[in-house]
């Protein structure tokens, strides 16, 4: 599936949307460990032949009633020791990282916003502001040493001032 991204809007219409495919998983299925996040969901199931059979029920519904598919590159079945990538992070059992694209993101764009400050192309509250953000993402996580390394930017760059 798939949404508009950046759009404030697009939340608010996956919710209305795909409401009924939450209730289709939730009452119909009767799956008890559903998740979903926009057009993102997830599935947890010990059972791999059940999740593949899933699979079809989900996609035959998705286009008979939506006019949606699943996307196959997205669609992954895979043990809970993995973790499960999902919305930016990777989720342990007992901890949460940030998916490595996100991390690589966050680093070019880190230093791209640096650049233009030094530039005089943003102030120091737009730099700030990407600072703080980034801060907010990692604070989800168990990302010490990346979150070390945009606090350490964020105080180079009070210095700055």
């Amino acid at each position: 599936m798939g949404i508009p991204l950046g759009n404030a809007t697009s939340q608010l219409f996956a919710n209305v949307y795909l409401h009924e495919l939450d209730d289709f998983i939730k009452q119909e299925l009767r799956e008890r460990y559903y998740l979903r996040y926009c057009d993102d969901f997830i599935i947890l199931s010990n059972d791999k032949n059940h999740l593949e059979s899933l699979i079809f029920l989900i996609r035959e519904f998705l286009i008979k009633r939506l006019q949606l598919d699943l996307h196959p590159k997205k669609l992954i079945i895979r043990k809970l020791t993995q973790g499960i990538d999902f919305v930016g992070y990777v989720l342990f059992f007992k901890h949460t990282l940030v998916r490595t694209r996100t991390k690589q993101r966050m680093k070019k764009r880190l230093k791209e916003a640096y650049e233009i400050f030094l530039q005089g192309k943003i102030d120091g509250v737009s730099l700030d502001q990407r600072l703080q953000s980034y801060l907010g993402i990692l604070s989800h996580a168990n990302q010490h040493t990346l979150s070390q390394a945009v606090k350490n930017a964020y105080w180079i760059r009070n210095q700055c001032d």
